[in-house]
């Protein structure tokens, strides 16, 4: 017995190494996926080893899960779209938090004596894995859109909204005393599950789209603290590592990306972004459109290109159309770089993982800060779908409600080509004086098809 349980633990350390390993190589795109497939390998020994050790009299159901687990995993990460990576991601970050909820709970339900330090820590995998699986629902809808009419993507306030926050609190600390008190009484912790489980549909309500990355992040480092709490309640020393290092990867993200906003953890969660203010806030100049054959002249005699991509670029789907673009561009010696900004898009590296795809060199991707110092040497900048990243009233505008966050001065290019759909406001809703400036063109239509269309004046 002594021998298997020095078995498995060595197992357990072996598979934290290919964690950990993975996470390495994740930091970079040309090993990203060699790190995925080394964390996915140290998980699945870590759940062959954990079945082996538990003496489990029926594996049937186990392996029919499983099955069925790797077919919807395999069929999810096939088909869907890169535009639904986010929500994906959300989505998966609920499951997460559902497994620590479930795990925990079943510890209550076992029937066994359970020491009181194991009951508070049970409480805690239970209060984070439901404000994870509920809060991730919510971002889900949001991001999505599937279901306007219940959940909006703009930030849901309504009077009262903060005393029935703290009501909620209030009452899941006294139903976790009481249980505590007499773990015998599984009523409280029935009612304990299900105020927390609706405390993550608060949390995240009135928070606005615009702030999804940040909490896509933060429920990622949620199910990595509900995993590691469900660790410690069943005693299994490889789930508390492994949901350490997704917490406290997932926090470090979060506070990089509050930093680029320039704003607190509690700004994001507790005040989002307001209704834009633009009735307010006089812009002016006039816009200036451009059709794509007349776009194809100014790119034809630049030495220095700029892109910046967003959302409406993995829309689109023209990260392709883009790569060819910028061969052609180098071809006729110029240089093309990329400026990503730590929150476009929908989701943490959402930019990055759309240029990978393409096999746009990581080389090019460059910081903000970093084509923030060169802008005004860039004879044109493109800018693909970005919107509030490269609002320039964040920084000249006091009254707008992104004031303040850093952007990419793409305005301060020689020449500015917008991509757009229409006029419409970026995720914030906050209008862009960007569209305005002397030395913008709009060229509105689908991003793909404008960028094809100048690649054919090339080949010309």
């Amino acid at each position: 017995m002594e021998n298997m349980e020095f078995t498995i633990n060595a197992i357990y350390i072996a598979c934290v190494v290919l964690f950990i390993l993975g996470l390495k190589l994740l930091s970079h795109p040309s090993t990203a996926r060699k790190g995925n497939t080394l964390s996915a390998l140290g998980m699945l020994i870590a759940i062959v080893a954990t079945l082996l050790d538990q003496n489990i009299i029926s594996y049937q159901w186990i392996i029919v899960s499983i099955f069925l687990g790797s077919v919807i995993g395999a069929a999810m990460a096939k088909y869907v779209e890169m535009t639904k990576m986010p929500e994906m991601v959300s989505l998966l970050n609920g499951v997460g938090g559902l497994a620590s909820l479930l795990v925990a709970f079943a510890v209550v339900i076992s029937g066994e004596e359970i020491d009181t330090y194991i009951l508070v820590i049970v409480l805690f995998a239970i209060a984070i894995g439901s404000i994870t699986f509920t809060g991730s629902i919510i971002a889900w809808a949001k991001l999505s859109g599937e279901i306007p009419k219940l959940v909006s993507s703009a930030a849901t306030v309504f009077k009262g909204q903060a005393i029935i926050n703290f009501l909620i609190v209030v009452s899941i600390g006294l139903l976790g005393t009481l249980f505590v008190l007499s773990p015998e009484n599984i009523d409280f912790i029935i009612y304990f599950s299900l105020l927390c489980l609706v405390l993550g549909v608060m949390l995240v309500l009135p928070i606005g789209g615009a702030d999804m990355p940040v909490v896509i992040s933060l429920l990622n480092s949620y199910s990595g603290l509900a995993a590691c709490a469900a660790g410690f309640a069943i005693n299994n020393n490889l789930l508390i590592v492994a949901g350490a290092l997704v917490g406290a990867s997932g926090i470090i993200l979060t506070s990089v990306m509050c930093k680029a906003m320039n704003r607190s953890l509690s700004n994001v969660l507790f005040s989002g972004f307001k209704a834009a203010t633009s009735s307010t806030i006089e812009i002016e100049g006039e816009m200036t459109p451009m059709v794509a054959e007349d776009a194809f002249f100014v790119l034809e005699a630049a030495q220095s290109v700029l892109v910046i991509p967003g959302y409406g670029m993995a829309v689109a789907q023209a990260q392709h159309a883009m790569k060819e673009l910028q061969v052609l561009l180098e071809e006729n010696d110029a240089e093309v770089v990329y400026g990503i900004h730590p929150v476009a898009g929908r989701m943490p590296g959402h930019m990055n993982v759309l240029l990978a795809e393409a096999d746009v060199p990581y080389e090019l991707l460059l910081e903000m800060d970093e084509v923030n110092a060169r802008m005004e040497g860039f004879d044109i900048a493109i800018v693909i779908g970005a919107n509030d990243v490269v609002n320039p009233a964040a920084r000249d505008m006091q009254g707008s409600p992104i004031y303040g966050m850093p952007v990419i001065n793409a305005d301060l290019a020689k020449n500015v080509f917008i991509l757009k759909r229409g006029m419409s406001s970026g995720f914030a809703g906050v209008d862009n004086p960007l569209f305005f400036k002397s030395n913008a063109r709009m060229i509105f239509g689908d991003a793909k098809d404008t960028i094809n269309t100048i690649i054919r004046q090339f080949s010309d």
